[in-house]
């Protein structure tokens, strides 16, 4: 499947899910954590933070850290520890 809203840079899979409606981000989390290659992080691009998705990292092995822009865009990283 081609995504137009996934990306790839500087070792990141990066995914804009702002203006989805969930539980689309959501969803568009975990098919693109499917996705990571070796050595790869994924980054989300939200509206706001994605609480129900932190307790899913967390039981399947992730690291994770958000931070707000100046424009109100939360900035999620993911990367597994296992």
């Amino acid at each position: 499947m081609v995504d137009q809203d996934i990306g790839v840079a500087d070792n990141y899979l990066i995914v804009d899910a702002r203006g989805l409606m969930p539980p689309e981000p959501l969803e568009r989390a975990l098919e693109a954590l499917n996705r990571l290659e070796p050595g790869q992080r994924l980054l989300l691009l939200l509206e706001q933070k994605p609480f129900p998705l932190y307790s899913i990292l967390e039981r399947n092995g992730y690291g994770h850290s958000t931070r707000m822009d100046e424009e109100g865009t939360f900035h999620v990283e993911v990367w597994p520890v296992k």
